[in-house]
Order: C-alpha cells, then sequence, then structure tokens
C-alpha cells in the first residue's frame, strides 16, 4: 500500500500541528478547544495537522479515532498523518504472528478500547490467530478505512510535517515511507542546510524541542500526560499550546 502525501503551494490562514495522542482522547480533545479558540480570529481557512500515532498505550485509541472522524466546524479542515503504530496495528491484522510484538507496545491497550478481553483470549486455544479475529470484528470498517487512507507527509513551502521526520539528503519527494514514519538517527542529529523546517512527532521527550531546523512535538502524553500542539502562521511565527490530564499506566 502506497500512502498518498499532501502538497500545498499556498498556506492557509494557520496550520495547527498536534504531536503523538495514543489514545489519550481527554487531551485531544481539549487541545482542539484550545486550538479553535486561538483560530476564531484568524481570517481564511485554518488546519489542524495531527502527526500520528493514534492508537496503543492509552486507554481510548477507539474513541481517538472516533473523535478524528468527527467534522470540524465550518472554516477548519482536519488533515491526519499516519503514524508508525496506526501503521503497525494494519499489518497485524495481516499478519498477527510476526507482528505478535506489537501487543506489548500498546496493541493490547488498543483492542481493549474496542471492547476485546486479550486476557482472556489468549488462554484459550490457538491464542494469535483468535486474538487477531476478534479484534478484526470489533474494529468499525470505517476505523480501518480511516487508517488505512491516511497520507504519510504535508509540505506547505518551507515547512514539512512529517510523523518522525526525514532522511538527511535525499529529496523531499524522494524520501521512503519507512524513513518518514520510523526514522530516529542521523535525522535527530544531523543539522541540515535546507532551509525547510520539518514539524515532527515520533520520538518523545518531556518537553518539545525547537531548532532551525526541525520542532519535535511528541512530549510523551501516555507518560506526562501533557499532549502538545503549535500554531504555524505563513510568515513563520509559531506558538505552542498544551493540554494536559492523567494517565493511565499501560502494560
Amino acid at each position: 500500500m502506497v500512502r498518498p502525501r499532501l502538497a500545498a503551494d499556498q498556506w492557509p490562514a494557520a496550520v495547527y500541528a498536534i504531536g503523538d495522542v495514543h489514545g489519550y482522547l481527554q487531551q485531544l480533545q481539549g487541545l482542539e478547544e484550545q486550538i479553535l479558540e486561538d483560530g476564531a480570529a484568524l481570517v481564511g481557512e485554518k488546519w489542524i495537522v495531527t502527526l500520528g500515532d493514534y492508537v496503543d498505550r492509552g486507554p481510548n485509541s477507539a474513541g481517538v479515532i472516533d473523535h478524528l472522524l468527527e467534522p470540524l466546524p465550518d472554516g477548519w479542515r482536519r488533515i491526519a498523518l499516519v503514524g508508525n503504530h496506526d501503521d503497525v496495528l494494519l499489518q497485524y491484522l495481516r499478519d498477527p504472528k510476526t507482528l505478535g510484538w506489537w501487543l506489548f507496545e500498546g496493541g493490547a491497550e488498543t483492542m481493549e478500547s474496542y471492547g476485546v478481553d486479550v486476557d482472556r483470549v489468549l488462554e484459550g486455544r490457538d491464542p494469535e490467530r483468535t486474538l487477531r479475529d476478534t479484534f478484526k470484528a470489533r474494529i468499525p470498517d470505517d476505523h480501518l478505512a480511516f487508517l488505512s487512507s491516511l497520507p504519510v507527509a504535508l509540505s506547505l513551502p518551507r515547512w514539512f510535517f512529517v510523523h518522525a521526520g526525514i532522511r538527511p539528503g535525499v529529496p523531499l519527494d524522494m524520501q521512503s515511507e519507512d524513513d518518514l514514519i520510523w526514522i530516529r538517527s542521523p535525522f535527530l542529529e544531523t543539522q541540515r542546510q535546507d532551509d525547510v523546517t520539518v514539524v515532527h512527532g515520533h520520538t518523545p521527550g518531556r518537553e518539545p524541542v525547537i531548532t532551525k531546523w526541525r520542532i519535535g512535538l511528541d512530549t510523551h502524553c501516555f507518560f506526562t500526560g501533557n499532549l502538545t500542539g503549535m500554531r504555524v502562521t505563513p510568515d513563520g511565527r509559531t506558538k505552542l499550546m498544551t493540554a494536559s490530564g492523567p494517565v493511565v499506566p499501560w502494560r
């Protein structure tokens, strides 16, 4: 499956990027409330760009996807990019034996958010196949269609929005999908010489990371309880935003 790559020559009034959600619906809703209030005074269309990893580890992956499928108010557009966890979920449904490790990376919490009793199924016969089949029967078709359709990147003049990052030295239109949703090194260490700012998630930290070349918005929501977003306007000015809430320990 080749995922689409979005590009626009003209900026909207503002782009609001949101870091890795990981099943924390309360924080997502709280951050979007701030975003809608912040953007109310801006003339023109505004975009909310979520940077992927909607599922796993947190308590309500199903609720997060339900929320992302809901329409925004007039004047707003939602662009949801794919994260590696979202992609692995689909791979697991195709090959549960090879992707069985996903359960221990937050997949069990995702299944439970869809009403699957993971521990009970694992105690039964042929647990790998039965667990996959039970999960597949519980996840709605529109959720699967949503995850399958997610684009892998959004390009705007001088800005690039993606889940993980880019491989230095490779033109943006030649980046591999695997790098776009999985890369850490050498992207995180390289001081690139181009004029593009990459806005990404994937690599967590307690605080957002802002350099000349990249802005990392994954603030470890499933550990800190903090979901971070950022407003970017066509002139390149930025504003950070955060919504906080309780954390539920995962396995």
